[in-house]
Parts: structure tokens; sequence; C-alpha cells
């Protein structure tokens, strides 16, 4: 009973985890307003163009000021997030590649169906990340 119960546990986890991995591409689609694209924000931070002009209710020249700083930045993040979301793949397929073992033969075959759900998934985030970019 409590291996069923850590192993529901650590599944839940590692399906968090993915849902957060899978939502960060969302974060490096083409600038339209600041750093998050058709959002509207900076990662969900409200430091886009568009909303710190609003908030902020900047002035043209500050705007002008501030859009070379957002732009030169964004680059620099969109790479740390490449690298980052590249880690935790990783991570997660080693952690996915010791869990397996442990499970019984129909645990595993649940288990495949979860991780093949879960590339499919990371697939079609990055088909997605691709259309948006072209």
């Amino acid at each position: 009973m409590r291996m069923k119960t850590n192993m529901k546990r650590n599944l839940l986890t590692l399906a968090a985890i993915g849902a957060i991995a899978i939502t960060g591409y969302a974060f490096a689609e083409p600038p339209q307003d600041g750093f998050g694209g058709r959002h509207g924000n900076w990662h969900g931070q409200g430091f886009a163009m568009g909303h710190l002009t609003k908030a902020l209710n900047l002035t043209a020249d500050q705007q002008a000021k501030v859009q070379p700083l957002i732009d030169q930045a964004r680059p620099q993040i969109i790479a740390i997030h490449k690298d980052a979301m590249e880690k935790t793949h990783a991570i997660m397929d080693k952690t996915m590649s010791q869990i397996r073992p442990i499970l019984t033969p129909d645990q595993q075959k649940k288990f495949d169906a979860l991780q093949k759900a879960r590339q499919d998934m990371r697939n079609a985030m990055q088909e997605l990340h691709r259309a948006m970019a072209e």
C-alpha cells in the first residue's frame, strides 16, 4: 500500500515537473510586444513593453530607452531558459529510467504509456514553438 502511494506521488511529481517544463516553451516565442510575444508579458512577470507602458504610464522617450534593454536581455533569458529545460529533461529522463525497474510488469506498461504521453507532449510543444517562430 505504501509503495503504491509513493509511486503515485512520484508520478504526480514528475507529471507536474513535465507540465512546468512544457509551459516554459511558451516563453521562447518571438517578440511582438516586449519579451512575451503575443501574451504581452515577460514569462508571466509583467515586463513586456506594453505592460510596462500601461502600468507605469511611460512616456514615448522612456519607452524608447526601455525597449532596447528588453530587447538586449531577451536572448540571454531565452538561452538560460533553454539550458535549464535541457537539464530538466535530462534529470527527468534519468529519474524515469531509475523508476521503471522498480515497477511490476503491469505498472511498467502504464509507466511506459505515461512516458510516451510526456514525450508526445514535449514533441508537440517543440513543434508549436517552431511554428510560432516562423
